[in-house]
């Protein structure tokens, strides 16, 4: 047997057992949470106060890179969309007693000149919008469904549960303090994978579905509770199908939009409508 097959074979001996080191922990519930609303239990083996405080720098460095928007009434528009979810989402957790799923969120929102439709929010509630998704998303409720999506990913933790899964399999499961110190670029690109920020690493840490399912749900009644209609969801995602056919643009490049996601979002839209209507 070569030195390169023998290499081969190891590699994926070590990726084969460590999938199933993370099959056990599941089953042990080490490290297992809920997500609100769905109630799916999760594995994030990362401490979510190191994850903020990786968010901070990673903030800082794109903002450091990238151009905020100089229009005031669209800069206005993605604040007063994000301030409106958030207060939202502060208001379902201390209903529902789980208030500690954004304790120490320091809420922010930015409007960035960038021509690629795309968005996202980081731990912390830093969200950041780019002036390319605005065609697509027309009016305060089309942003408000992308707002409330990805701060739906945020609230669920779905970046902390990437995470865990890739310092699991690419660095064999270290703990994250030693991941930075002995591997800090790759932990580093890992991280900006896991949320949506890795475009420029060649990592691709694509949402499942059950992580995309989630985030439209509880977008859907964030939103709802914040006075935006739900059904404004199914027509925003409706256009960004309608797309098909063109370069896909950044913010699909892990969240499908095709009629399969459609019709779910119109069975979730009832659901969400009792939000909307109890305001």
């Amino acid at each position: 047997m070569s030195s390169k097959t023998y290499l081969e074979m190891k590699t994926k001996m070590t990726r084969i057992f460590i999938s199933i080191l993370l099959v056990m922990l599941i089953g042990w519930g080490i490290g297992c949470s809920t997500v609100p609303i769905t109630g799916r239990r999760q594995v994030n083996l990362l401490p979510e106060s190191e994850m903020v405080a990786m968010s901070l720098i990673s903030y800082q460095e794109f903002l450091s890179t990238h151009s905020l928007s100089t229009n005031a009434v669209q800069t206005d528009m993605v604040r007063t969309v994000g301030r409106d979810i958030s207060s939202a989402v502060e208001e379902f957790m201390r209903n529902n007693k789980m208030a500690d799923r954004v304790e120490g969120f320091d809420w922010e929102f930015n409007l960035v000149q960038d021509d690629i439709p795309n968005a996202w929010c980081m731990p912390g509630g830093k969200v950041v919008v780019y002036t390319g998704i605005l065609p697509l998303t027309v009016s305060k409720s089309g942003l408000a469904v992308v707002v409330g999506h990805e701060i739906g990913h945020a609230v669920a933790r779905h970046g902390n549960e990437r995470m865990s899964q890739a310092l699991l399999i690419q660095l064999g499961g270290v703990a994250l303090d030693v991941a930075l110190k002995d591997e800090p670029e790759k932990t580093k690109n890992l991280y900006l994978a896991a949320y949506g920020l890795g475009t420029n690493v060649g990592i691709a840490l694509p949402y499942s579905r059950a992580h995309e399912n989630e985030a439209d749900r509880l977008g859907l009644i964030f939103m709802a509770m914040a006075g935006y209609d739900p059904n404004e969801t199914v027509e925003f995602w409706g256009r960004m199908a309608a797309m098909g056919g063109e370069k896909l643009p950044e913010f699909l490049s892990t969240h499908p939009s095709d009629e399969t996601r459609v019709n779910n979002l119109k069975a979730l839209v009832p659901e969400a409508m009792k939000y909307y209507n109890a305001r």
